[in-house]
Order: structure tokens, then sequence, then C-alpha cells
């Protein structure tokens, strides 16, 4: 897994000469690129959304599109149209943005349904249906989706079907202090250049095809993707997957809880995850920490009190203090199969080389700490002592 590590380290170090801060934003954006999932970006204006995107595509050299979305844009104008070439005699089909790799939909709820929907095949199976044909999207295929979750006027909701296409939810917010200054900064020194990191070329950002660079950069993402996919993932964690999701599904403030296809979108992010981090296997970490991205959008709750994702956030981190996480020595035990005595397990004798203590004093329990001997699940309810020796007051 260490080309795909090195891959990740390479698009940070990119992705850092354009876009200030945000390292956990970045991370679950390359998260969703690896495990071959598309990203949901709500936010209010001018928070680098779009700079996001070019400069990604940038970094990768991936053909790159913005679509932006209005009322009155059609299906057709995303996917293309046939039409009478007067000249040739014959019908001729010009494809539409969505043939491409990296598309920005722009304020994607500013569309009718009819327009939002003809999103869903090409988000589902990579490839889009007109007249009859099918025909298969470039690999790799990501959708960026951004809108405002202020401004509801003139807006038209991501219904539940659609929303669950997404693999991660997230926001970039506002940079601190340090961090806006550091725009102005670049800002005034011009620095900050859309569609490409400062003195590089945006031609695959611009939509222009990849030269030979890009299509070895292409190559190694595709090489990438596949690698994460062959990540190992223990039967407990599958089984404590599961657990989880319906955890979300009987909680009473659920109407609506994770999916069958969000708990596949969860194992994926995870797998990369922990690639990203240069493992092999998965670890109870890596779920917990994708848990609000991947799940929080999925969730339709009950009572309307409070905002969607407040709401929503609630209900996933209650699931992850009552469901018990599997126990440290069959986790111990994939590290060791995955690493193939190589010693991936960790130097520390515990359940990886970057394994912490998934449930920290107070917190929703988990796997002890890297060294100790815990001993499995957590007998305690949420906010009491685990009988662990692993932790001293683990949750369940």
């Amino acid at each position: 897994m260490e080309q795909v590590k090195a891959l990740a380290d390479a698009v940070r170090t990119s992705l850092a000469q354009t876009i200030v801060g945000k390292g956990e934003e970045v991370e679950l954006l390359l998260t969703a690129l690896l495990a071959s999932g598309h990203v949901l970006l709500e936010d209010v204006p001018g928070t680098g959304k779009t700079l996001l995107a070019q400069s990604l595509a940038a970094a990768l050299g991936l053909e790159f599109r913005r679509v932006q979305f209005t009322p009155d844009l059609l299906p057709s104008d995303l996917t293309g149209i046939h039409y009478y070439n007067q000249k040739e005699g014959e019908f001729r089909f010009r494809p539409g943005p969505l043939f491409t790799q990296i598309v920005l939909a722009d304020e994607i709820n500013r569309a009718t349904p009819r327009t939002q929907s003809s999103l869903l095949e090409c988000m589902e199976e990579r490839q889009i249906s007109i007249e009859g044909e099918t025909m298969a999207l470039r690999e790799p295929f990501l959708v960026l989706a951004t809108q405002n979750p202020i401004d509801s006027q003139g807006t038209f909701p991501l219904p539940e079907a659609q929303m669950d296409r997404f693999m991660i939810r997230m926001k970039l917010g506002y940079p601190d202090r340090e961090e806006g200054v550091e725009i102005l900064r670049r800002t005034a020194l011009g620095q900050l250049q859309r569609g490409g990191t400062p003195g590089g070329e945006g031609s695959a950002a611009a939509g222009g095809r990849a030269d030979e660079g890009n299509r070895s950069r292409e190559a190694q993402l595709l090489e990438a993707q596949r690698r994460c996919r062959e990540v190992a993932v223990h039967a407990d964690l599958l089984a404590y997957l599961v657990e989880l999701a319906e955890a979300t599904r009987e909680h009473p403030d659920a109407l609506l809880g994770v999916s069958p296809r969000g708990t596949q979108a969860w194992l994926r992010a995870a797998q990369a995850y922990a690639a990203m981090q240069g493992r092999a296997y998965v670890l109870p970490d890596d779920i917990k920490r994708l848990a609000v991205p991947v799940c929080a959008h999925r969730i339709v709750p009950r009572r309307r009190q409070e905002p969607q994702a407040a709401a929503a956030g609630r209900i996933v981190q209650d699931a992850l203090a009552r469901v018990p996480v599997p126990s440290e020595e069959a986790l111990a035990a994939l590290a060791a199969s995955a690493a193939g005595g190589a010693g991936l397990a960790g130097s520390a004798g515990g359940t990886g080389g970057n394994s912490r203590a998934v449930g920290a004093a107070g917190s929703a329990g988990g796997v002890g700490p890297a060294g100790t001997s815990g001993a499995g699940r957590f007998a305690g309810t949420a906010g009491e002592p685990g009988a662990s020796s692993g932790a001293g007051a683990g949750g369940r």
C-alpha cells in the first residue's frame, strides 16, 4: 500500500500550493476518489469549493468540467444530444459535460428533479444511456457537487435516493485567522491560480486532453483504486459495520437509517482511508473516523426541531457509542496476516503501527491502545468504565 500512500502524499503536497489549510477535508476528498465514490460539498459561497475541485483535477492531470446548475438546465445539457450534420447528411452525437473525469456540479439543488435524476446512472453505473444507446464513462470518474445549506430560495432539495449516491458529505468551512491571512498574502502575491498549481499547467483542469505525463498519473490513480479494494477487512469488522447501520435504523429519532448501499460505501471508504495511511488492513479507527461524513447525509431524522446535519450526526454518534467494537485479538491477527510477518502489525504489539485507542476516556469505546493486551469488547455502556484492561474508561 506504499504506492497508494505515496500518491496521496503527492496530491496533498500539490493541493497545499493552492488550498490553504483544510487538511482533513482534503483527506476526505482523496478517500472518496480512491474509493471510486462521489462527494457532496455543503457550504456557503466563497469558501473555495470550486478551487478545490480544479486543483484536484490539475494535481492528477484529469479532465475537468464545471456545470452551473440552474432551474432551466435540461438533462440533455449534461448528457449530450444527437444533432443532424447537414454537411455529412447524418446524425452525430455531441457529448455533454458529464463525459469527463471530474465534474463539478455547482449548486446542484438549483436544478429541477428531472435534471438532477440524469446524474443517477452516471454516478452509480459509470455510464450514460441516450436514445437506447449506452456509453461508458472514462475512468476515473468523480462527481463533486456543491450546494448552499443556507439559501433555500428557488432550490429543489435532493431526494434520499440521490443523497445515497454520494459517498461522503463534507463542509470546507471558513478559514481560521492565520489561514485567512495566508490566503490574502498569496492573493497579493498572485500565487492563487485557478485551474492548476502555481507555475503549473492547467490544461487538464481547463478541459484539454491529457498529455503523456497526465496519462501516467491517471494510470497511477487507477492502480491505486484497485489496490484499495484489496485492503483486508476482518469478518468482525464487517459485522461491526452492519451493526452500526442497524443501530441508525433502529434509533428512536431516525425515520430512515443507513442503507445497504451506505454500508458498502462505508466499507470502500474505510479501505481507501487505510491504504492512504500505508496499511493493508482496516482498523475500527478508520470506520469511526468516516462514520459521520459517510453516513450522516443518508439519515432522515424524525424531529425537525434541529438542522438535519446536526440531528443525523447525533444519531451516528449514538450508534458508535452503543455498538461494541470487535475484539483486539481478532484485529491483531488480521494485522499480522496482512503484514505477512513483515512487521505491519506494529512494533508496540497492538493492532497495527497506526493503532491508537479507538475509545479514549469518556468516548465511544474501542480496542485498547497499542501495546496493551485489551480484554476484547468493552462491557460498559456509553460513558461508563469499560471492562477491558486496554483502556481506562472506554464506552461500549
